[in-house]
């Protein structure tokens, strides 16, 4: 697979994002590669892949919560500019792959380490096969959750490593933190059956306007209107159990950071109201105790969805990446 290198043009703006998205964007999702794969407890997930020219080296890029790899458009095309091969692929329980329960818009996981799991799989029954030199793994919010957890479980699978404001932590005000867990775990005692945690409901289209998850209208109103074009895509709230369960592997995450023996570039939005900015300090912190590296940048002014926010955040944190994956 080796190439000879290439000169390509800077990353997708926002001034030309219609323009680019009908026809650059939409030219390479028609070469797009789509399978399925069986994860853990025969659950079926879909895969995508984009290998439109040669490449040694392949990003692996793996979403969040309530997200699908058809949202991540834009990304695999500036990844795929800069000579990379993307694969991605979508959790159990969200996007195109089998859904958990009846309420198919309910986020929900019996147990946060069958995402883990299922990384693996992808990684040795699709990726590793195709013999590229690099494997480079980008993990945002859960996606950045479950990378961690795979960087200290498999510590040979990948390269090198991104992480998007990884959910090392849920997001909670102050005043509610002391009480906060020990309601959702009582709830998890006395109701078994699954269920929205509070506060939690099924999807619907929140207004940019007090969104928390980005300051690119542009950006923000693309996926809101592939989801009205896909409704089979979306997901609603979380369920009491799927936070439980990501509490605990949160928790696992920072506490076993020092076994990661690779280089780590740890991205934070400095307005990210969705995940704990503290508990990923923690994490920076615990793996630079061990053999690894982590290399901590806060994109100042960003929300929690980096990957998607205005031009001047956006182009900060794929230039970041893009060199430590360089």
């Amino acid at each position: 697979m080796t190439c000879q290198p290439s000169t390509f043009p800077s990353f997708s703006q926002e001034e030309h994002f219609t323009d680019t998205m009908t026809s650059a964007v939409s030219e390479m999702w028609q070469q797009r590669h789509e399978g399925k794969f069986t994860g853990v407890k025969q659950c079926e997930l879909g895969w995508v892949s984009l290998t439109p020219k040669c490449s040694d080296k392949v990003i692996i890029v793996v979403n969040g919560r309530v997200e699908t790899y058809w949202k991540y458009q834009e990304l695999f095309y500036d990844l795929v500019k800069q000579g990379y091969h993307v694969y991605s692929f979508d959790h159990r329980g969200q996007g195109v792959s089998e859904r958990l329960v009846a309420d198919h818009e309910l986020g929900y996981v019996e147990d946060f380490d069958d995402y883990v799991e299922d990384l693996h799989l992808f990684m040795q029954n699709i990726v590793k096969p195709q013999g590229y030199k690099q494997h480079f793994i980008l993990g945002h919010s859960m996606g950045g959750a479950i990378t961690s957890l795979a960087l200290a479980r498999y510590p040979t699978l990948f390269d090198r490593a991104v992480l998007s404001a990884p959910m090392h932590g849920i997001y909670v005000k102050p005043h509610l933190k002391p009480f906060a867990e020990a309601l959702i775990g009582i709830t998890e005692l006395f109701r078994r059956q699954p269920h929205y945690a509070i506060g939690q409901k099924p999807y619907y289209a929140k207004p940019f306007d007090g969104n928390l998850l980005t300051h690119s209208q542009t950006r923000y109103q693309w996926f809101r209107d592939l989801y009205d074009v896909r409704p089979e895509l979306r997901i609603g709230g979380a369920s009491n159990h799927w936070v439980w369960e990501s509490i605990k592997a949160a928790r696992r995450a920072i506490q076993q950071a020092n076994t990661i023996t690779i280089p780590v570039l740890l991205l934070q939005g400095s307005e990210d109201k969705i995940v704990d900015n503290a508990c990923q300090q923690q994490f920076h912190q615990q793996l630079n105790q061990g053999s690894g590296h982590c290399d901590f940048k806060i994109i100042e002014g960003s929300r929690h969805e980096i990957l998607f926010e205005s031009d001047p955040l956006r182009n900060q944190a794929i230039a970041a990446l893009l060199t430590h994956f360089a």
